[in-house]
């Protein structure tokens, strides 16, 4: 693997862990406060969380809690 591709997947990969993490917590978090708005985890979401991060997370959370609305 060249470094210039190693230096791009090493962060999406952390992103999408944590991202996948904390879709997980929140969710919990959530469920255990009553609010019906869980974000599934999917490949899509994943996917999302590994290219923007903690902002992408939040944006899946606004999209889910504007369809409630």
């Amino acid at each position: 693997m060249s470094e210039q591709h190693s230096h791009f997947l090493i962060p999406f990969i952390v992103r999408a862990i944590v991202g996948s993490a904390l879709i997980f917590f929140v969710n919990e978090f959530l469920t255990s406060q009553g609010i019906p708005a869980q974000v599934g985890l999917n490949p899509v979401t994943v996917l999302t969380s590994g290219i923007l991060g903690t902002p992408g997370v939040a944006l899946l959370y606004g999209i889910t809690f504007y369809q409630i609305l």
